[in-house]
């Protein structure tokens, strides 16, 4: 199956109440691990790549290629969005050409006026050519390529603008933060949640940032609030990381051609197949294909 725009299946997410995982890819395995997840749960499934994840891998183009021959030699049927996240405008247009087949431009570090002046561009360039565009109000808390925001709430009057722009999906800070969460972490507002849904609309689907880390029940709770995509990469990286960590600590990289890097990497892949399968379940995208 081609790649695929988030547009429509975002909207089914958003009207049916269960969202759909974006989790980001920083290489080979890593993308392997993400596509036979949602293969294997029949659920669609968002790949995305920061700005800096890409240029680790070769650039944009690479992306493309690597995951539209992944989705050919894996056999995979499931709807693929192809995303890249939190990309500035000059990133946000080299992707729109390179064959992404869905962008955030992330203006929020801009003032409001030219944040919503390039978004509207963004989103003129990105739907001429069939793509799905998704931008950010306010700042997430956390880093992210650079951008450091501090876990604001989203200006109201400024998601309703936003929106009319033309944009598919809504990134708005609810007290979400990129990163691993502090244990001094007040959770999300709820009720700023509620106010952004009733202000945009019922059909609009609104983007969790920072997923990682935040508990189930809150995510769930959102879920049923609005939130139709979740973010997803830290959670993956620490779990690749625990579990290459083991496998070297226990000496299985000392053990015949255990140095091999298929099978140095392989533990790392298994760990984000469990998590990503996990976090499929309680996303409630099962199936959902």
């Amino acid at each position: 199956m081609p790649l695929v725009s988030g547009s429509e299946i975002f909207k089914e997410a958003r009207k049916n109440g269960y969202a759909i995982g974006a989790y980001n890819t920083n290489n080979l395995e890593w993308t392997q691990a993400i596509l036979q997840s949602a293969q294997e749960k029949n659920a669609p499934v968002l790949i995305q790549t920061s700005m800096g994840a890409a240029k680790y891998m070769g650039g944009y183009k690479l992306v493309v290629d690597m995951v539209n021959n992944l989705i050919e030699s894996m056999n995979i049927t499931v709807p693929v969005v192809l995303h890249l996240d939190h990309g500035e405008y000059e990133h946000a247009l080299e992707c729109i050409e390179a064959g992404y087949s869905s962008v955030m431009f992330d203006g929020s570090s801009l003032p409001f006026d030219e944040n919503l002046a390039k978004t509207k561009d963004v989103v003129e360039r990105a739907h001429a050519k069939g793509m799905s565009v998704e931008c950010e109000v306010g700042t997430i808390g956390g880093e992210e390529d650079g951008i450091v925001g501090t876990g604001e709430l989203a200006d109201i009057d400024e998601c309703i603008q936003m929106v009319n722009t033309g944009i598919d999906f809504l990134a708005c800070g609810i007290g979400n933060i990129h990163g691993v969460y502090p244990e001094n972490w007040k959770g999300l507002d709820f009720d700023h949640l509620q106010a952004i849904t009733e202000a945009v609309g019922k059909d609009v689907p609104l983007v969790l940032h920072g997923g990682s880390g935040i508990p189930q029940d809150q995510i769930e709770r959102a879920i049923t609030m609005g939130i139709s995509k979740v973010n997803v990469n830290t959670e993956f990286q620490i779990a690749f990381a625990r579990a290459t960590r083991q496998y070297i600590e226990e000496g299985k990289d000392q053990e015949g051609k255990g140095f091999d890097p298929r099978k140095l990497l392989a533990p790392g892949k298994e760990a984000i197949i469990k998590e990503a399968k996990n976090h499929i379940d309680w996303f409630g995208s099962t199936n959902k294909a």
